[in-house]
């Protein structure tokens, strides 16, 4: 299967390049600069150029089997100026409106369009429990998440469109979980917040899986939760964090000092609660390696 992956260079992009390749899937990288990427990828990946042209986009997506959408800017890489709001949006929904005219355009067209989103979409809910028929939220995250969805709806005019909903994606070398463990590592770890607020996480690698399960089940359409079926209270996972480290759960955070230091960024990515189940992704038989988060955390911070 030769699968076109805009976001290619980012942690779960370049962790899903790997998976097609274990497959032996045939991956095409959309990238802005295919030269800067290519030590990213071993020389049998196909790097293409990214452009915002659907025109030029359809040539070369055409004959591709299927489209995987994880491009947009990363959303905790600095302070959310209206700069920063703006560049978070625009590179969502610009690339997915683009990558969406594009398939519609093509003469063979790809068999599935896969779109990434995040459990954002649903806001914050405390402890509700929530599923893929759950409405969405408020808030600016569950704007742009709804924006992003948005934009690929076209897409599913001319082809089989699954929504895919991460949640916090734990990787060892990505994402947030190293950034959630250094204080652990310094001596100094903790929880934000009160700590009763619900974390709806995965493993990269069910991440990974999830896509390659999405992408070879034709059945599969619609909005999917990628989040592992157990989401745990912040106090109990930065807990577990320290458990695995040997290092006590001791300084929390206090939510003033966290909203002084990020601004309306840490309601939304630190304290706000999702506490979601993958109910459509297991009702089309999708299991995940590591259920709990235990076990997820434990294979990627235990030596």
């Amino acid at each position: 299967m030769r699968v076109a992956v805009a976001g290619g260079t980012g942690f779960l992009g370049r962790a899903l390049v790997r998976g097609l390749l274990d497959a032996r899937h045939s991956p095409l990288v959309l990238t802005r600069d295919p030269s800067r990427a290519r030590p990213l990828f071993p020389t049998d990946v196909t790097l293409l150029p990214w452009t915002a042209d659907p025109g030029a986009l359809a040539a070369a997506l055409d004959g591709a089997d299927a489209v995987v959408n994880l491009a947009g800017e990363n959303i905790g890489a600095g302070r959310w100026t209206p700069a920063r709001r703006e560049a978070i949006l625009e590179s969502r929904t610009l690339a997915t409106d683009a990558l969406a005219e594009a398939v519609r355009r093509c003469a063979r067209r790809p068999a599935a369009f896969v779109q990434a989103s995040a459990v954002g979409y649903y806001g914050d809910r405390a402890d509700t429990l929530l599923n893929e028929s759950s409405d969405p939220g408020s808030g600016f995250l569950s704007e742009v998440v709804q924006s992003w969805e948005s934009a690929a709806l076209p897409a599913g005019t001319a082809t089989r469109l699954a929504i895919l909903r991460f949640g916090v994606v734990l990787a060892a070398d990505g994402g947030a979980l190293p950034r959630m463990a250094l204080p652990f590592r310094l001596f100094s770890g903790g929880y934000p917040g009160g700590g009763r607020q619900y974390i709806s996480w995965v493993h990269c690698d069910d991440a990974v899986r999830a896509i390659l399960f999405i992408l070879g089940h034709p059945e599969a359409s619609g909005p999917f939760n990628v989040s592992a079926p157990n989401p745990m209270e912040a106090r109990l996972f930065y807990a577990l964090i320290g458990r695995i480290l040997h290092r006590r759960c001791w300084l929390r955070q206090p939510a003033w000092l966290l909203r002084l230091a990020l601004g309306t960024m840490a309601d939304e990515l630190l304290l706000s609660s999702q506490r979601v189940l993958p109910r459509h992704l297991t009702e089309v038989g999708f299991e995940f390696q590591f259920p709990k988060v235990g076990l997820a955390l434990r294979n990627l911070l235990a030596p």
